[in-house]
């Protein structure tokens, strides 16, 4: 179905790929990237994508909608309540993707925001798939998220597909789709980048305005 030449970024290969599976294709992938603990998926750069392509891959961005909506809501279900269950067990300092320093991130994206961080968080790669966790953990109740929940995915899945739609009539994008790619991961890390050398210039400016330790025994009165 999917073939593992396929770059994971490639939304355009992952849809081709998929063939006249694409829907089930594009529920999986958004399932998966959206609490099951896997980051590393083209979320926003697929629904986009396959908004584009639509009429080339014989599907509506109607359909698109309403089987993304289904799947990330879902698979924030699942991640609530992965960190209802297990909590911080799942993580680990020395883990290659379930790793501590993530699921402080979210949580702190978590209580920064409060229940608009699963709406927000979900236009933020990273963070979509561990905000829901962090609300688990925190033992959110379950109808406020749930509601916060529906808000965001329905309002990403639409927000994406419908730039999908609008870039999709411009003959420049719809001729050059690797470009636009390209444009739409760099724009999706860019609030990682910018988090990351953030938390390290704090770090520095910590470490640095930590008082020196005397050495040795003063000298003699």
């Amino acid at each position: 179905m999917v073939a593992t030449a396929i770059p994971l970024l490639d939304a355009s290969g992952w849809l081709h790929a998929f063939g006249p599976w694409v829907l089930v294709g594009i529920a999986v992938v958004v399932f998966i990237e959206s609490g099951v603990l896997f980051p590393f998926l083209p979320g926003d750069s697929l629904l986009i994508t396959a908004a584009i392509l639509a009429p080339q891959l014989g599907i509506s961005a109607w359909q698109v909608v309403i089987v993304a909506a289904v799947a990330a809501v879902a698979g924030d279900q699942v991640g609530y309540w992965l960190g209802r269950r297990f909590g911080r067990r799942l993580f680990r300092p020395d883990a290659r993707v379930l790793t501590i320093e993530r699921l402080e991130s979210a949580h702190a994206f978590f209580v920064r925001y409060g229940g608009p961080s699963l709406v927000l968080g979900r236009f933020v790669p990273f963070v979509r798939t561990y905000v829901p966790l962090a609300a688990g953990i925190a033992d959110m109740r379950y109808r406020r998220f749930f509601f916060w929940n529906v808000l965001g995915g329905i309002g990403w899945v639409v927000s994406m597909v419908l730039l999908g739609v609008l870039l999709g009539g411009i003959p420049f994008i719809a001729n050059n789709i690797d470009v636009l790619m390209v444009t739409i991961v760099l724009i999706s890390v860019l609030p990682i980048v910018v988090s990351a050398l953030r938390r390290r210039r704090a770090a520095r400016r910590a470490s640095e305005s930590m008082p020196v330790p005397p050495s040795g025994d003063p000298q003699g009165s």
